[in-house]
């Protein structure tokens, strides 16, 4: 996993009035700043710091949503009676 290919989203905070970022690879993660790219930047940070410790010690590092392959089917299934 790479802080380049993971998936992130900014949006704007009322409660913090900021903006914050989050990684969808890494949920409980977040950083917020008052400028968009501010806190893309910050969480990326974040990100590369945390995967370099999971690293370290030996931890599994989620894959990244763009390195994922998917079949490309959708299944529904049916409740059981």
């Amino acid at each position: 996993m790479s802080a380049q290919h993971d998936t992130y989203r900014v949006s704007w905070s009322p409660e913090d009035r900021e903006h914050v970022c989050l990684c969808a690879e890494l949920a409980s993660l977040s950083w917020l700043a008052k400028a968009p790219a501010a806190a893309l930047k910050g969480i990326r940070r974040v990100v590369a710091d945390v995967v370099a410790d999971m690293l370290a010690s030996g931890e599994a590092v989620p894959v990244g949503l763009a390195e994922k392959n998917y079949s490309g089917e959708f299944r529904v299934l049916e409740p059981q009676r």
